[in-house]
């Protein structure tokens, strides 16, 4: 290949890799051609033109659903990351020398997260950075993976008793289960409870797709017991007043206690784990200057020593 072609070949593969890791972030030529400004025919061609060069094949055509092939796998692997620094070049040099004053930082976490883990943290962030966007979106669970896998948030701040394996998990901070029950209900005398004292009354339980109600579920099925929800209801507040209204007792983490609860907390530390909340990334994701910075800010809060660089290492 001629010296020409060399330059035209390495001056056009950026503008071919960024194509190429919109269309797979989001899983169509259409959406990629809208968020690059870009005609959909002008997508297709850079794409081809990559296959071409690198002789492979990228996606299998079968039907309207885009797949990767291995080898189309292992160049996402590769160039995301580098996609990814050449547009953040700026922003990341202007971080290097403090002057991280600009942009956008998207969180998600739920509603316990938001309410009881992050708003030292969010007080910090944005009092050192009042001109970068914040915004905290109330999803989790499977929405809160489904908008880190397809770059819409740029971390997830929350509890994960399973961990997928294109996703990584640092816990940041831990905290101990507790039952909650009315301060005139037959429980509220005893220090201790057995679970099958618990069985013996309705719980109060958030929704069953969400952890806790799986926790639950697999504690009494291990020790041969059964229980009864008499109420499906979401957000540690809303069980606490209904607890507090005599609707039922429930099985909290004590996160989301502060003591001025008008209850009763049993602790449960002999039949449930501990329950951590910490870091949720995407394998490989490259984090910006912003979800770096606030991650330092989160771990300093909970006196965390190991630096986003380590955990982003470890992804």
């Amino acid at each position: 290949m001629n010296t020409e072609k060399q330059s035209y070949y390495k001056n056009n593969r950026l503008k071919q890799m960024r194509a190429f890791c919109e269309v797979v972030r989001t899983g169509s030529v259409t959406l990629a051609a809208q968020h690059l400004f870009l005609s959909q025919p002008s997508v297709t061609l850079q794409i081809q033109a990559l296959e071409r060069e690198l002789g492979v094949t990228l996606f299998e055509r079968r039907g309207p659903v885009l797949k990767l092939t291995p080898d189309g796998e292992s160049l996402f692997a590769l160039s995301e990351p580098l996609v990814k620094g050449i547009d953040g070049l700026e922003e990341n040099f202007a971080a290097q020398h403090g002057k991280l004053d600009s942009g956008e930082l998207n969180i998600g976490a739920g509603e316990s997260t938001i309410l009881y883990i992050l708003p030292e943290a969010v007080r910090r962030f944005v009092s050192a950075h009042p001109r970068i966007q914040l915004k905290i979106h109330n999803e989790t669970g499977r929405d809160g993976l489904k908008m880190l896998r397809a770059d819409d948030i740029d971390l997830v701040v929350g509890s994960m008793l399973d961990v997928p394996d294109d996703i990584t998990y640092q816990p940041v901070v831990t905290y101990d289960p507790a039952l909650i029950v009315p301060l005139d209900h037959p429980l509220a005398k005893h220090s201790s409870v057995t679970l099958e004292d618990i069985s013996h009354y309705g719980l109060i339980l958030p929704p069953r797709h969400l952890s806790t109600w799986r926790m639950v579920k697999y504690v009494f099925q291990q020790h041969n017991l059964t229980f009864t929800v008499t109420l499906e209801a979401g957000g540690w507040e809303v069980i606490k007043k209904y607890v507090e209204l005599g609707m039922g007792i429930s099985i909290v983490t004590d996160i989301c206690l502060t003591g001025s609860e008008k209850l009763v907390r049993i602790p449960l530390k002999q039949y449930f784990p501990q329950r951590g909340y910490g870091l949720v990334l995407r394998k490989g994701r490259f984090l910006s200057p912003q979800a770096r910075r606030f991650v330092e800010i989160l771990y300093e809060v909970y006196g965390i020593k190991s630096s986003p660089a380590e955990l982003t290492a470890r992804a």
